[in-house]
């Protein structure tokens, strides 16, 4: 989700569901010690619980930046096994650190040692020639050796020769079973599922064979998704809020972050799909694109588009 998922997305999706744990874009290690912090790792107190999301292979550059994301206030440090994308082949991190389980334990081994909240591993579930049945296990063997207790496996294959990053998040096959199967073999962790997954429906399936669900893409591109996520799974009583509802309690957050020098379209871009399926969700859309980047674009141009979308009224 690079690019994606950056601290105003996530200030936009805590606004639908209070509860879901919220994840950083990969943030390479190096980039954290030597660029800019603030812009890469600052975030509102409201995104919490947020994890930060690493790549990289060499320990002691993620212990510092594992210790450096800590003191910033996250919750989880979460290292990327699973980032197919050529920078990543290229920077030996994400999904090509599938073939060397060794040296993934040795840095997550270094970290734990390092900070006191949770590492955890994100991953697929094998890569180009790989079997799976055995790569699989074999990296979370080796990493839950260390004491790591938490793994979200993508359940399909990285092929980083002949697909693109964005190939590669649908043309591998799903093998959810596989998945599942890890719960089995290591009932004492807690496993997630990611990959294809976009409904709640979807979801509470999954659930009954793992202990968690991640959400990507679907959650990015009709981000009101997460609106039952509370009262579903997570007992909640309060009534999530309307679409509209969340844009007026959006509209703070974006004069704040106006008044800084931010540009409207670094947020509204994250909005588009609020309103996705209903009539006049197209308009609000064709609305924030023709005038955020305007100068002097401000409130008015979100509540404007807003207001060309009418919320279905039921009968009691």
């Amino acid at each position: 989700m690079m690019d994606w998922t950056d601290r105003h997305d996530r200030f936009f999706l805590r606004l639908i569901s209070r509860h879901a744990l919220l994840y950083t874009e990969m943030v390479t290690a190096p980039a954290i010690i030597h660029g800019d912090r603030g812009y890469l790792l600052g975030f509102s107190d409201e995104e919490h619980p947020v994890a930060v999301q690493l790549g990289g292979s060499v320990a002691e550059e993620l212990v510092q930046a594992a210790k450096i994301a800590e003191d910033y206030g996250y919750d989880e440090i979460n290292l990327n096994v699973g980032c197919p994308s050529d920078r990543v082949q290229s920077g030996r991190f994400g999904a090509c650190l599938m073939l060397e389980p060794d040296l993934v334990a040795e840095c997550v081994a270094a970290m734990q040692n390092a900070v006191h909240v949770p590492v955890t591993v994100k991953c697929r579930i094998g890569v180009d020639e790989q079997d799976p049945r055995e790569a699989l296990p074999t990296l979370i063997e080796k990493v839950s050796a260390t004491g790591c207790r938490n793994f979200t496996v993508h359940a399909r294959k990285a092929w980083l020769q002949g697909l693109s990053p964005k190939e590669n998040r649908t043309v591998p096959p799903l093998d959810n079973p596989l998945v599942y199967e890890m719960k089995r073999m290591f009932p004492a962790l807690e496993i997630c599922i990611n990959g294809g997954i976009a409904t709640l429906d979807e979801t509470e399936e999954h659930l009954a064979h793992v202990d968690g669900v991640m959400m990507g893409r679907a959650a990015y591109e009709n981000p009101y998704v997460l609106a039952d996520v509370d009262q579903r799974f997570f007992g909640a009583t309060l009534a999530p809020l309307s679409r509209h509802e969340v844009i007026e309690a959006f509209l703070p957050y974006i004069a704040a972050r106006l008044a800084e020098g931010v540009t409207p379209t670094a947020m509204t871009r994250h909005i588009l799909g609020l309103f996705q399926h209903m009539p006049g969700a197209r308009a609000f859309r064709r609305h924030l694109s023709e005038n955020a980047h305007k100068p002097g674009a401000g409130l008015d141009v979100v509540r404007d588009a807003a207001a060309k979308v009418r919320e279905p009224v039921f009968a009691e």
